[in-house]
């Protein structure tokens, strides 16, 4: 899926009064309007992607249930081989990587998986003609050859230590891809051939998709035959349809989910290195200043964000580095809360009170925009909590909520709530996201932030291969970029879900940005089993 989709995911804030209060605890789950057939499950979901091709970013962090990677992500952020034979292999420089491949595996048409597939995923991912939009996150890779029928070869402009969580890519069949050219036109995205657990039965696009358990699946056949994701866009509908018993899980806001505790349903707390920051785009004269940046990361109120738009349930951001990494994270690079501090850092870099209390620099307003995509309520009420703290410190932030289609092309010069991050390994947001060589890359770095501290560390990090010293890289940069913010993170959100007793097999786990039906509390779903 595209970047800006990615944005959607997350499930709407505490519900007005009138809402939750008709959305009171039921007495008891009612009975499912599909039957009891309990092999076969309806989940509801916020988002609809657009494509289906991993190559345009459908699951593009694994567990997508019709694709399966090199590897796979486990609860532990290990990897584990999947269409692999054993774990990938580093070459002695570190340039190369080399993956044994397992045998006698199909994709859903019957047709086999071969190295051929593997190359010609890949090499799409690289060729332009092919306008991949996970190309820029393998800047690191310069061409995958085949060794022979059950062996290739990724070779690296350098060495890339946690390449091997790269490898969860969903690999295409060669045959989707015979023919070069933009794969947003390419029929593969809706009509899509993987070789996961579970295959694409039906798409009513606006409405609903079918997956339909993969008999000839090669590890386990899901004994969850039939799952049906209905696309509901609205929480409050959302949780309405699930009291109705249309649904047997989803993800809502918190307040919503707290009013299913018990009787029948579950309600499930995810952990997350889903952050939520406030860009601070260097083209613009206000947010390019780096001692407004550095007072607005001390003017907010994070924790009074957490309690009072997420019920309490995530945790405050000041990097990148989520408490999912809690080796990476650098104590001294934590902004604390402190209003006084962002006044006299104010006062000292220039930016002085005006007679109605707001501030500026000369003929400069301490003034700019801040949007936020209008059906997201959790990021406008974090840009209003933004807006009101900036504002005791005399600094204007102007609210605009819009569709991505206006926001992409202002990210340049106005502030954005973006949203990102998961938990496998530090340099997989940090990079794109902070990096200067990604300024202006859509949803990576789209502030054009420029540090030569924080871009020395981050390329040190991603080469080093002993892990003391990638922690000693890492916790560098947060005290370089924490010297000289680019951004204001504000929190890391926990991902709040019901579900409907009724099956085994739950693992938790800590939830990257992206869930929907890939992460989340099935993420493993191939793996539960019906009780009763």
């Amino acid at each position: 899926m595209k970047r800006r989709q990615v944005a959607l995911l997350l499930p709407t804030v505490i519900a007005s009064v009138a809402v939750a209060a008709a959305c009171t605890t039921p007495t008891a789950a009612p009975d499912r309007k599909a039957g009891t057939d309990r092999t076969a499950m309806t989940l509801a979901d916020g988002y609809e992607p657009e494509s289906l091709n991993p190559l345009l970013g459908y699951g593009e962090e694994g567990v997508s249930k019709l694709f399966d990677g090199l590897v796979e992500h486990q609860a532990d952020r290990s990897v584990r081989p999947v269409l692999a034979a054993d774990l990938p292999k580093p070459g002695p420089d570190g340039k190369s990587w080399t993956v044994k491949l397992r045998t006698g595996i199909k994709f859903h048409d019957g047709t086999p998986f071969t190295a051929e597939d593997v190359v010609a995923t890949y090499r799409a991912v690289l060729d332009p003609a092919y306008a991949s939009t996970v190309k820029s996150s393998f800047g690191m890779l310069t061409g995958v050859v085949q060794v022979d029928p059950e062996t290739v070869r990724f070779d690296l402009a350098y060495p890339y230590t946690p390449f091997a969580h790269k490898l969860v890519l969903g690999i295409v069949p060669n045959e989707a891809l015979a023919q070069p050219g933009p794969l947003d036109k390419n029929p593969f995205g809706a009509k899509p051939v993987g070789t996961g657990p579970y295959k694409l039965e039906e798409w009513r696009k606006g409405e609903k998709m079918v997956l339909a358990a993969n008999d000839a699946y090669f590890e386990r056949v899901p004994k969850v035959r039939k799952v049906t994701v209905v696309f509901a866009t609205d929480d409050n509908a959302r949780a309405q349809r699930m009291k109705a018993g249309e649904f047997d899980g989803t993800a809502l806001p918190p307040a919503l989910a707290k009013t299913f505790e018990g009787n029948g349903y579950r309600q499930i707390t995810h952990r997350s290195a889903d952050y939520r920051t406030v860009t601070m785009p260097m083209a613009n004269p206000v947010t390019a200043d780096k001692g407004l940046r550095l007072a607005l990361n001390h003017a907010v109120d994070r924790q009074g964000m957490i309690n009072a738009f997420l019920a309490g349930k995530g945790a405050p951001a000041s990097t990148p580095i989520p408490q999912a990494l809690p080796e990476f994270v650098e104590p001294a690079a934590q902004f604390r809360f402190d209003r006084p501090e962002a006044e006299r850092i104010l006062d000292q870099t220039g930016w002085v009170k005006r007679d109605n209390g707001m501030r500026a620099r000369g003929d400069l307003a301490a003034s700019f925009t801040l949007m936020y995509p209008v059906g997201d309520a959790v990021r406008k009420d974090l840009a209003q909590a933004f807006a009101s703290d900036a504002k005791a410190v005399g600094i204007e932030v102007r609210l605009e909520g819009l569709g991505w289609e206006a926001i992409e092309p202002r990210m340049g010069r106005d502030a954005l709530v973006l949203g990102g991050g998961n938990p496998f390994d530090p340099d997989l947001k940090s990079y794109p996201l902070l990096h200067s060589s990604f300024g202006g890359d859509g949803f990576n770095n789209p502030g054009r932030y420029s540090n030569p501290a924080v871009d020395r560390a981050l390329e040190a990090g991603r080469r080093e291969a002993d892990p003391a010293q990638r922690v000693a890289q890492y916790r560098e940069f947060q005290r370089a970029y924490a010297a000289d913010p680019g951004m204001v993170f504000l929190a890391f959100l926990d991902h709040t879900y019901v579900v409907r007793e009724g099956w085994t097999g739950y693992q938790e786990v800590v939830d990257p940005h992206t869930h929907g039906l890939t992460w989340g509390p099935w993420w493993n779903l191939q793996d539960w089993t019906p009780q009763g």
